[in-house]
């Protein structure tokens, strides 16, 4: 977030359940082929600016990277995999629009390689993540959901892995007393 002040101290995200995210991103193939590669370019500015302006359809932040000057991606938090397939699949939206322009040009073999696209989307379970966050404003998983003082969740990235809520904590202490059969009870017993 620009102008927001660091926090001089050291935090961690205060994410609970399950946490899904969005890698997705272009690779400009031919640097001369811009009326190819700039409408991509500037179509994923204008698709969060769309989700910025309705926050009910899921998306919690986002971070624009680069990973060099041809790639460029976006890595973008989610209420639940169920909020992203519903804005991807909304044909009132301008990714459904976008989908729908480059379908028609690989149908008509218009797509000759200037630009590549890609996404990779993981829903990541609680105990499966952990950060920290030295001397930051809000940023990432934590400008998502929120964060708290890293004491909270555990000094150390096993303690914070080891974390979990007690909604989770019971719904794994359930699972694990239905897997226990007492010695005897065993189906393989005879």
């Amino acid at each position: 977030m620009p102008g927001t002040n660091a926090t001089a101290t050291r935090t961690t995200a205060a994410a609970e359940g399950d946490v899904t995210v969005l890698l997705i991103g272009m690779r400009i193939n031919h640097f001369w082929a811009v009326h190819h590669w700039l409408p991509v370019f500037l179509a994923m500015p204008r698709m969060l600016r769309e989700l910025a302006k309705d926050p009910e359809r899921g998306l919690l932040n986002h971070v624009l990277l680069t990973a060099s000057p041809r790639t460029y991606y976006v890595v973008q938090y989610w209420e639940s995999k169920e909020k992203l397939y519903e804005y991807a699949h909304s044909p009132d939206m301008s990714h459904h629009r976008a989908w729908a322009v480059i379908n028609r040009k690989e149908r008509k073999g218009q797509v000759r390689g200037h630009v590549g696209l890609w996404h990779e989307a993981y829903v990541v379970p609680e105990g499966s993540y952990e950060s920290i966050y030295a001397d930051m404003p809000p940023f990432g998983l934590a400008a998502a959901h929120g964060q708290v003082p890293l004491e909270r969740r555990g000094k150390r990235a096993r303690d914070r892995f080891a974390y979990r809520t007690r909604k989770a904590a019971g719904a794994a202490e359930a699972r694990t007393e239905k897997s226990v059969v007492a010695p005897g009870n065993a189906p393989d017993e005879g």
